[in-house]
């Protein structure tokens, strides 16, 4: 790489002026900072300009350490005190060389200096400063435990005590993977094995990334200490297996389920986060529009009947039907769950878990339910048809229940039930209403601007009846992991049954339905999507991406 001075590839590339340069200089002389920090700060240039400028001028390439497999034995090489001084992080190795993301690739002393610390030839690339800060006090937070676990595992296989000692290094591995997860609202852990070693996953906002690779000598302890957590059989490996536990993480208080999986590298274990301290939405927080939320009120305030909510699996189903539970329990209504697991505790609300073990499932539960005089009953799923008849029937017979199901949209939800061995004239009696919904990722606030509609996306608007709309997309920043996402909305269908739609049940005319509710007004997940996306809530290409799937 050619020798050249930031200040001068700026001026070349018409950035800066000659006397913006030389001012910066003088700042510089006083401050001691980075001269790309400098003229930043001075708002002479962007991050993103001089990243930009690196990028295409030199060719050294640009990382966004979220979408990266980070290797967990190359930030070994380089002390935390020199990745602090420098602001560097190393990527990977390959054969001689070490990938090192870096905040200013052209610090030709930090290359050198690590050039002679690790032996290899440093193969520079530039990352954001907020973001290798992030990652630093991350990574080598964990590299004190995940060093001295390797070296135990390198003597022999972890004991018993070592898998349950607080201060253990496989322990204290385990926890600070669950604290870093928390803190990053990650919803799912994935415990890759791979040939070489374990990778770690986390989805964050319904997407997964690359967290780091693991040592592959690591991958039995880890598991293990899961395991143990988990309550498991930790000598079984050839059998999946499910649990859970619960664990304080400083303030906050989470509950994880987990699923183990034998796989042809080894046992790949999932873990599904819940944060029980960010406590439950209400009704009105959920992202409903005016209608659709004065429409749930409607469905939930029928004295019996139906009330279904739909979609695939981390869709927020569970979300809304909580949000509506809690409507409901009153002092003076009797309120009756069955769940599996259950995943809050309710106040005023009777919770029964089912247990296979003892043969508690949903269709034995819920028959036991019905003779406790409830008024609503929430099934937690509706899996099979014997359970689809109990909750028709207790529909029929004066009581409101509340359930969830798979499918796609809210009209298909009717097929399913008929599949299912259903009678249509049962289902067209007993339906009060139908919620379909999907989970779109947020604009994040700090980085959004505005944006406007491809050719493609504008077809698309038109053809649902939006010309206009306050349309944004994020330009990604550190807050959100250079994504452009923060957090998530659900969008809807909201469906109720009227007598017209019940005709067309017992027919079994699904085209009919489709036309009849269309004519109503009815709104598809598609539409409502759109039209969260022109209130610059969310993209249009995010919405595209989730309900045309």
């Amino acid at each position: 790489m050619a020798r050249k001075r930031l200040g001068d590839l700026l001026f070349e590339s018409g950035l800066i002026s000659k006397e913006q340069l030389a001012e910066a200089l003088k700042q510089q002389k006083v401050t001691k900072e980075r001269l790309g920090d400098v003229l930043i700060g001075c708002g002479f240039i962007t991050e993103k300009q001089l990243i930009e400028v690196l990028e295409f001028q030199l060719g050294i390439p640009h990382v966004i350490l979220a979408r990266e497999k980070i290797d967990a034995s190359s930030y070994t090489l380089i002390p935390e005190s020199i990745a602090i001084k420098y602001l560097v992080l190393p990527l990977r190795k390959e054969r001689n060389k070490l990938l090192v993301a870096m905040a200013d690739p052209l610090d030709y002393y930090a290359i050198d200096d690590l050039r002679m610390s690790t032996g290899f030839q440093i193969e520079p690339a530039i990352a954001a400063k907020d973001e290798l800060r992030s990652y630093i006090e991350r990574l080598y937070g964990m590299k004190g435990s995940l060093a001295q676990a390797q070296l135990t595992t390198t003597i022999d296989v972890a004991t018993d005590a070592e898998l349950v000692d607080e201060d253990s290094p496989v322990v204290r591995l385990v926890n600070q993977l669950l604290s870093q997860a928390t803190k990053m609202r990650v919803s799912d852990i994935h415990f890759d094995p791979m040939q070489d070693g374990l990778s770690i996953r986390f989805r964050i906002d319904g997407t997964l990334r690359q967290e780091q690779v693991l040592p592959k000598q690591m991958q039995q302890i880890v598991t293990s200490r899961i395991k143990v957590m988990a309550n498991m059989n930790i000598a079984e490996h050839r059998l999946p297996q499910d649990g859970r536990f619960r664990i304080q993480l400083g303030s906050r208080e989470v509950d994880i389920r987990v699923s183990v999986l034998p796989t042809l590298h080894g046992e790949k274990c999932v873990l599904r986060i819940l944060d029980l301290s960010s406590g439950l939405q209400k009704i009105e927080d959920l992202g409903f529009s005016e209608q659709y939320l004065t429409a749930y009120r409607r469905m939930l305030s029928s004295a019996n009947g139906l009330v279904l909510i739909t979609g695939p699996t981390g869709s927020g189903k569970t979300s809304t039907l909580y949000a509506g539970l809690l409507e409901r329990a009153l002092p003076e209504v009797n309120v009756i769950t069955i769940e599996d697991p259950i995943e809050y505790q309710l106040n005023g609300v009777n919770q029964v878990a089912v247990n296979t073990a003892t043969g508690l499932s949903f269709a034995r539960g819920l028959r036991a339910i019905l003779r406790q005089d409830p008024d609503v009953v929430m099934v937690g799923e509706i899996r099979d048809s014997e359970t689809a008849e109990i909750s028709i029937r207790a529909a029929l017979t004066g009581h409101l229940v509340l359930s969830t199901l798979h499918t796609n949209d809210a009209v298909s939800t009717v097929a399913r039930f008929i599949d299912m061995g259903i009678e249509p004239f049962l289902v067209a009696s007993s339906l009060t209403g139908i919620i379909a919904q999907r989970l779109v990722r947020r604009v994040c606030s700090e980085c959004k601007e505005e944006c406007l509609p491809t050719e493609f996306e504008q077809a698309v608007l038109t053809r649902c009846n939006i010309e206009t709309g306050n349309f944004v997309c994020g330009k990604g920043c550190a807050a959100c992991g250079r994504t452009g996402y923060y957090g998530r909305i659900a969008i809807y269908e909201v469906l109720e049954v009227d007598d017209m739609l019940r005709s067309l049940i017992v027919h079994g005319d699904e085209e009919n339905m489709r036309i009849h509710v269309k004519e109503r007004g009815f709104q598809t997940l598609l539409q409502d999507g759109l039209g969260k996306a022109a209130s610059g809530l969310t993209t249009i290409a995010e919405v595209l991406r989730v309900a045309l799937r």
